[in-house]
């Protein structure tokens, strides 16, 4: 069977007692956890101890976690069972590392996958090291603020207006693509600003490829014009997003938790809770910018065609 290694860390500003204090007890873990916000409605349910999980839910499946070994401030082990949508079993731990006022926290699983599944190995490795990394993000916060700022909201079915925008289509790597996107957009800014009046909705991004694997990412971030200009600058293309029934998911906070809401509606629609429309790709737009408001009220829409 395909065994799955997965080892995320990350340096949290707080000593490690008060991290440890939240990771061995399920109480905490709510707030922060990357997939039960995919679905509030999930039954979540922890002992008087604090010391076993169990949840129920359509999206996020059914299984429990129990604490089965403790070293206090330094690290706890759990045993983790998957009941739906399938069966299997892990081994996580987390482990501290205190430097000062700092902790340095990593969270690592070991799984193995069922052996017909042996094909999807990287990708669920990559998959599933992401939801770690973003979720180190959230219990970070959750340390500091004793809250994430990352919200969902489930619009759900509706309709994009057809636009025509100006743009720049990129070839990037995740691991650069923030810094990318800055470039991207101040381009475009600088041009809109050369062209008063032009500009006419929010502006988005299309994802046309995002690989796990090889981490590479070809998107088109755009702004919706009034009219098609002549005479584009180099690099800047003009294109369109024909009108469609999409269904939407609405993320309010800081860009770094988009993540939360792509997950989610990804996962809808392997689940076939909607039915993708071929041909126009997934894209987000933004409602507000980072120079208009703090990043905990930003807020931006994920869109996935349906038919």
């Amino acid at each position: 069977m395909p065994k799955m290694h997965i080892k995320k860390s990350i340096d949290i500003n707080a000593p490690a007692e008060r991290v440890y204090s939240i990771l061995n007890d399920f109480n905490h873990w709510r707030p922060w956890s990357p997939w039960l916000i995919q679905e509030p409605e999930a039954e979540d349910k922890v002992s008087e101890s604090g010391k076993f999980n169990e949840w129920d839910g359509e999206r996020v499946g059914s299984g429990n976690m129990r604490i089965v070994a403790e070293s206090p401030n330094e690290s706890i082990d759990y045993d983790l069972t998957f009941l739906k949508p399938w069966k299997s079993t892990a081994k996580v731990k987390f482990e501290l590392n205190p430097n000062g006022d700092n902790t340095n926290v990593s969270w690592i699983m070991d799984s193995s996958l069922s052996f017909f599944m042996f094909w999807m190995k990287k990708m669920m490795v990559e998959m599933v090291g992401m939801d770690y990394q973003r979720g180190l993000n959230m219990l970070k916060e959750y340390v500091g603020d004793g809250e994430v700022n990352s919200k969902l909201e489930f619009v759900g079915e509706n309709s994009y207006a057809e636009c025509t925008y100006v743009g720049i289509k990129t070839d990037t790597t995740m691991d650069k693509i923030e810094d990318q996107m800055i470039q991207d957009f101040g381009k475009q800014r600088d041009f809109l600003d050369r062209h008063k009046g032009l500009e006419s909705g929010s502006p988005f991004t299309i994802y046309h490829k995002w690989g796990f694997v090889n981490k590479k990412v070809k998107y088109t971030s755009g702004v919706p014009v009034s009219d098609k200009p002549d005479n584009l600058p180099p690099g800047i293309i003009s294109g369109s997003i024909p009108a469609a029934k999409v269904y939407t998911i609405r993320h309010t906070g800081p860009y770094h938790y988009l993540g939360n809401a792509w997950t989610t509606i990804h996962g809808m629609g392997r689940r076939n809770e909607f039915k993708a429309k071929r041909g126009i790709h997934p894209f987000e737009t933004y409602l507000n910018q980072p120079h208009e408001v703090p990043d905990n009220e930003l807020v931006a829409e994920v869109h996935f065609a349906i038919k």
